[in-house]
């Protein structure tokens, strides 16, 4: 009798995980790869949704414009990594999304982004909105209130690497290795 409801649950746990990967399996309807859907703005002032990290590898970095020193460093280095690619670099894209959506407007985050690179397109909107979209890529941002009033920002500093269907490929740590930091992004362009 053991033997046979040993059976009967091995069964039940098997149909369960079959079942759960079918329904939530990249491609299946109404399932989104990576995040979820969401609705922003880009630098200039465009609408934008999750359709942006479809079609073509993807590199994402949710930071904010007065960040003193982990955002433009990171943007600095992907431009670089970027243009180290050479002509494999219009083969994928490249966002900055805000975590600090009250100051970063669209022109804010558009001469922001001139400062470093025309490769990298920016997203903001509505606070709300942006954070939802944080919490759906799994990205932490907590607001931190200073004594004279104004704040910061504390956020993951990792780039996300998404392939071409949206799906999770991995990331880019702040201040890994140079080289190994290209070859992901070559790994992305070619298997991604």
């Amino acid at each position: 009798m053991r033997y046979i409801v040993l059976c009967v649950t091995a069964v039940l746990v098997l149909a369960a995980g079959v079942a759960t990967y079918w329904w939530t399996r990249p491609g299946a309807p109404g399932v989104v790869a990576f995040g979820a859907p969401f609705e922003l703005v880009n630098h200039d002032g465009e609408k934008i949704t999750e359709q942006a990290f479809r079609g073509k590898p993807t590199a994402v970095f949710f930071g904010f414009t007065h960040c003193p020193e982990v955002c433009p460093t990171t943007l600095f280095e992907l431009d670089g990594w970027i243009e180290q690619l050479g002509s494999d670099a219009d083969k994928m894209s490249a966002y900055f999304v805000s975590i600090d959506p009250e100051r970063d407007t669209p022109e804010v985050m558009k001469a922001y982004l001139g400062n470093f690179s025309g490769r990298i397109t920016g997203i903001t909107g509505e606070p709300a909105k942006v954070m939802q979209m944080a919490k759906d890529f799994r990205i932490f941002a907590r607001k931190v209130e200073q004594e004279n009033g104004e704040y910061t920002m504390d956020h993951t500093a990792s780039v996300l690497l998404l392939d071409s269907n949206g799906d999770f490929f991995g990331t880019i740590a702040y201040q890994e290795n140079p080289d190994t930091a290209l070859a992901k992004l070559q790994r992305l362009i070619r298997e991604g």
